[in-house]
């Protein structure tokens, strides 16, 4: 289902999730006078706060599914794990973007390197692994150190098991849940980059520049625009970006993270979404990604994604956000906190951009 025309100011957007970037893209829509009525199955998610409307329930509970799909224009989702049947559901119902399609293909990490590699991209070497005979072959092929990651779900590094010398593949499998797997070759980077792209229903592409990435226990902890790679390499990587979103089919935003190892670009993984790497745009652009999804799947024309000063995101995780007045008092940072009532280890509570005048 596509539209015959753009919403207008004062249609409703359905998010799916009502985590920090659901909220984040509930704000952006309400600065062009747009509704946001919000389904998730967490009471006391933080993107209710700032929503028009929301619903509590299961996303398999297809009775209210059938509710929500009826009260909004078009249907989008914060986070790529929305079971495949919801999205396919809500598909018949209601305008969907990204498709279901898309989502599938990013959901299963099989699928996706198989996607990218034959478009002519480059990824890790991969094998699939769905048992312990499996992954035996497949460490016999691709070699030690390689990373044994769960096909679906899993991020910040859950999911996954390191592949040492030493490493027995019954360990590593045990440690995934002996779920269906897949075997990725290690690579030796120097920097890890990625990626956002927006599409239109149009075919109108958007790409921002390219940050440079720093994380620490498998969670992203810096963005920093514009990252330190030569012109030729960030243009590489744009239309690397470019042909995937393009290849796909897909309307709204996506991130795209990739590896530069050497002179070579290897693409890591694909996320359908908005992307915490893209943050720096709320306060460095003109118009943000999150502002740049909602234009997309509503039918607008894509906005600028024009930096006017360079910029750093700085990720608050944890008990960090007790500083929250210290952050506030910073010169020149944009600050923005995500609603959450608790803070735990590791989670991501709000983040801060701190800009400088732009020099390249």
């Amino acid at each position: 289902m596509r539209f015959a025309k753009p919403l207008a100011p004062g249609s409703t957007i359905g998010i799916l999730g009502g985590g920090q970037l659901g909220r984040m893209l509930a704000l952006a829509a309400g600065q062009l006078g747009l509704k946001c009525h919000i389904f998730a199955p967490e009471e006391d998610s933080p993107a209710f706060q700032v929503s028009a409307a929301h619903m509590v329930a299961d996303y398999h509970d297809f009775a209210a599914l059938k509710e929500f799909a009826r009260s909004v224009d078009v249907v989008t989702y914060e986070f790529e794990n929305v079971p495949g049947d919801t999205a396919a559901f809500l598909e018949k119902l209601s305008v969907l973007a990204p498709s279901s399609a898309a989502l599938k293909t990013a959901q299963d990490r099989v699928d996706e390197k198989t996607f990218i590699a034959g478009l002519g991209i480059p990824v890790a070497r991969f094998a699939a692994v769905n048992g312990e005979a499996d992954l035996e072959d497949a460490i016999a092929r691709i070699g030690r150190p390689s990373v044994l990651k769960t096909r679906r779900f899993g991020y910040d590094g859950k999911g996954q098991s390191e592949i040492e010398e030493k490493t027995s593949a019954a360990a590593a499998w045990a440690e995934i849940g002996k779920a269906p797997a897949i075997l990725e070759g290690f690579i030796s980077f120097n920097k890890e980059i990625s990626v956002i792209a927006a599409r239109g229903w149009d075919g109108a592409i958007a790409v921002y520049d390219v940050p440079e990435n720093q994380h620490e226990n498998h969670i992203l902890r810096t963005s920093t625009v514009p990252a330190s790679i030569s012109r030729a390499t960030a243009e590489e990587a744009r239309d690397m970006a470019r042909t995937i979103i393009g290849a796909l089919d897909y309307v709204g935003v996506m991130g795209i993270e990739m590896f530069v190892s050497g002179t070579k670009l290897i693409v890591n993984e694909i996320a359908p979404r908005v992307h915490n790497s893209g943050h720096w745009t709320q306060d460095a652009c003109a118009v943000s990604q999150f502002e740049q999804h909602i234009r997309a799947i509503s039918g607008w024309s894509l906005g600028s994604t024009a930096r006017h000063s360079n910029v750093v995101m700085h990720n608050i995780l944890g008990y960090e956000s007790d500083n929250w007045a210290d952050y506030a008092s910073r010169s020149g940072a944009g600050v923005h906190f995500y609603g959450k009532i608790e803070a735990r280890r590791g989670r991501k509570m709000g983040h801060i951009n701190v800009l400088t005048p732009r020099q390249g």
